[in-house]
């Protein structure tokens, strides 16, 4: 076990399952105490005694208040927060239903904004400074069809990042976001990865001619929230093995 996050304890939302999962391992590993909130069965940590998971439906703007609040009185202050949950829906554009895209801002846009106030005013009240990871996509950056509204969910996160770590950089609060590309997470590996010939298309989009493992993500996220990150604040890290470069490239 390493020590970059030794005794913080830091919140992963979607912590669950996929990159979230990942994310939260890492953070243990790094020696953070963790605490997931997520939607999966909360039985999945059974075998991480420093991983405390409990149901939040982050699309439920009401939950969040009370729900941090039993984590502060349970674990004390809060040094980082990780907004992982997030979900993806991809229709033809002219299709989209206003259902989908309600969804999409209520769980990837405005549960952002709202788990990071909450946990923000927390630290503000308590004097005790720490850092927020908000999860993004490379989708922000360079997208495809049907991909519109997911992905400017996701180009909100990196502009709300920008203007969050000058709210609260007074305050020692550092704001930054991570953008991941594909990632091999349960659900791609077991679904559209398990046919050899997607598996080498998805390889071919990428300069190391592989995508991230959870891990790796993971590890970039523990980078953001440790004190090794101080200078960054208001950043994006793209964390997708080149696949935004060849996209950019052929444009």
């Amino acid at each position: 076990m390493s020590s970059e996050l030794a005794n913080k304890l830091v919140i992963v939302t979607g912590g669950g399952a996929g990159i979230g999962r990942g994310i939260a391992e890492c953070c243990h590993d790094a020696g953070a105490r963790v605490v997931v909130g997520t939607l999966e069965d909360n039985a999945r940590f059974a075998d991480r005694k420093a991983i405390d998971s409990r149901q939040l439906n982050v699309g439920n703007a009401e939950a969040i208040g009370p729900w941090l609040d039993d984590v502060i009185r349970d674990h004390g202050p809060i040094d980082g927060l990780v907004n992982n949950a997030g979900v993806t829906i991809t229709d033809p554009f002219l299709s989209m239903s206003l259902e989908g895209l309600e969804t999409l801002w209520r769980v990837n846009q405005r549960s952002v904004f709202l788990m990071s106030q909450a946990v923000a005013r927390s630290m503000v009240q308590g004097g005790h400074p720490g850092s927020i990871v908000n999860i993004a996509s490379n989708h922000a950056g360079a997208s495809t069809a049907g991909y519109e509204m997911y992905a400017g969910t996701k180009g909100a996160i990196v502009a709300m990042t920008r203007s969050m770590s000058w709210s609260l950089g007074q305050h020692g609060i550092r704001v930054n976001s991570l953008s991941p590309g594909l990632t091999r997470t349960e659900a791609i590996a077991n679904g559209p990865a398990s046919n050899p010939e997607t598996e080498a298309m998805f390889r071919s989009w990428h300069a190391s001619n592989r995508y991230n493992t959870v891990q790796e993500v993971g590890n970039c996220a523990v980078f953001l929230l440790s004190d090794a990150a101080s200078a960054l604040t208001g950043s994006d890290m793209l964390v997708d093995q080149g696949m935004s470069a060849q996209l950019c490239a052929q444009l």
